[in-house]
């Protein structure tokens, strides 16, 4: 098994750390306040991206009919991962989990949790070999009927954009008519201050992510049919009912449906 190292900070571990997670370490924990002190509204960003990806499955669930998942790029399990938030509404559904980082695996026995009538799966793979994805998924799902696929804050960690659009065409190659993809990145063009802390983060050797201007992000869901309101500031998304007034933030995320 791969050896984890607790003495860096690990960009999954510090995503955990501030979605309220316990699966992170003291240098986890100062880099993540170390980003906070610059730029407070990171906490904001990581639990509305999360709240983006709980209300889009549900949406699949209960507007589209969706029953299969394939989540990329997958990260720490938290609350509400695909799994629990799908199979609570329909228990049958199928989700298939990829990463391949050797933290997440060590902790993927925590997303393998499935109801008796559904399935979980977890495969080790890269976001570079989108075919061979596409391959280990087809052991659990049936690609020949509608599938999710889910890139949540996933591609912003691909340096090169046209090889992040590449990806996204190989996995929904893959995939028929019908399926879906959600899908949501940090952005720019929103938050000045979200961009800055986030530049200089990329400057300290971590594991970088880029924001990306939201008609880079857009461009993503070509040839595929937005679900209402279309790509736009994550909390904008199909709002809770009854809750404040959504704010718009460095992060934007829609539904798209493949014709």
């Amino acid at each position: 098994m791969t050896e984890i190292d607790t003495s860096v900070p690990h960009s999954a571990r510090i995503w955990n750390y501030w979605l309220g997670g316990k699966d992170n370490y003291p240098v986890d924990e100062a880099a993540g306040d170390a980003y906070t002190a610059v730029f407070p509204g990171i906490v904001t960003i990581a639990r509305s991206s999360r709240a983006f990806l709980g209300r889009s499955i549900r949406y699949l669930v209960t507007e589209a009919g969706v029953r299969q998942f394939l989540d990329v790029g997958t990260g720490l399990p938290t609350v509400d991962n695909t799994h629990e938030v799908a199979q609570r509404l329909a228990p049958e559904s199928k989700i298939v989990y990829v990463d391949n980082d050797p933290l997440v695996l060590a902790h993927a026995r925590a997303l393998l949790t499935s109801t008796p009538e559904g399935v979980t799966a977890y495969e080790d793979l890269s976001l570079y070999e989108p075919e061979k994805i596409l391959q280990a998924a087809s052991r659990t799902l049936d690609l020949s009927r509608p599938t999710a696929l889910i890139l949540s804050g996933i591609l912003g960690h691909v340096a090169d954009y046209e090889q992040a659009r590449g990806i996204v065409r190989g996995l929904l190659a893959g995939l028929p008519s019908g399926s879906y993809l959600s899908l949501n990145e940090g952005s720019r063009g929103t938050d000045p201050a979200y961009e800055q802390a986030q530049d200089a983060y990329n400057e300290t050797g971590a594991v970088p992510y880029f924001l990306r201007p939201v008609d880079q992000i857009a461009a993503y869901f070509e040839g595929l049919d937005l679900v209402e309101p279309g790509l736009v500031s994550v909390p904008l998304w199909h709002p809770e009912p009854g809750g404040e007034e959504p704010l718009p933030i460095g992060q934007h995320g829609a539904l798209g449906r493949k014709p």
